[in-house]
């Protein structure tokens, strides 16, 4: 209702709009307030509120793309290539993830596994204690990666996109001349929906 009044008779004073709906001004200020800090109004001193022509849905938007992956990234589960697929599994229960993350020595991104790779792998196989994580996993640049900087809606929308649970956050970094991705965090499902959880408990 104060949206539509400003809209109608902007600018308008809090007084005037107090008195079209039969309030007092300081029974209005905390609406106001809020209408202002969400960015829906305007206010002015001496002149009045004006409306900004921004929708609330509008603002839920932009709040979205301007949280960055680095603020709800989590700790990503790390293995060697050279892990056996049964000690994958075992990592797998332990740390209670979905995904498993392979990397060199120095920490650089090699390849992907998750739940149904290994799924795949170990059934109708005895031999898991000696095939090597690598035999079976996604291999750059076949894996869909995200950086820090990038917006929580852009990895959302890779993760729905190319259908997939999980992310590696990754820094592109120069090593010997070429161009290699350390592993800095992970983003998964289960992030963007706790992300969605706090946007709706804020």
């Amino acid at each position: 209702m104060i949206v539509d009044i400003v809209k109608k008779n902007e600018p308008i004073t809090s007084e005037q709009i107090a008195e079209k709906l039969n309030l007092t001004r300081s029974a209005l200020r905390p609406d106001l307030a809020v209408l202002t800090m969400l960015g829906v109004l305007e206010a002015r001193p001496r002149v009045g509120y004006f409306f900004t022509g921004k929708a609330v849905d509008t603002l839920i938007s932009e709040k979205i793309t301007d949280i960055k992956v680095d603020e709800i990234k989590a700790t990503p589960v790390i293995v060697k290539e050279s892990t056996s697929v049964y000690d994958a599994i075992v990592t797998l229960f332990l740390t209670d993830v979905g995904t498993l993350f392979v990397s060199d020595d120095e920490g650089n991104l090699q390849g992907i596994v998750s739940r149904k790779d290994l799924l795949k792998t170990a059934i109708g196989n005895t031999n898991t204690h000696q095939i090597p994580i690598g035999v079976v996993m996604t291999r750059m640049p076949n894996i869909v990666t995200v950086t820090p900087e990038e917006s929580a809606y852009e990895a959302a929308r890779k993760i729905v996109d190319h259908q997939v649970d999980a992310l590696p956050v990754v820094k592109a970094v120069i090593e010997n001349g070429q161009e290699k991705y350390k592993i800095v965090g992970k983003v998964t499902k289960t992030t963007i929906t706790k992300l969605f959880v706090e946007l709706g408990k804020n």
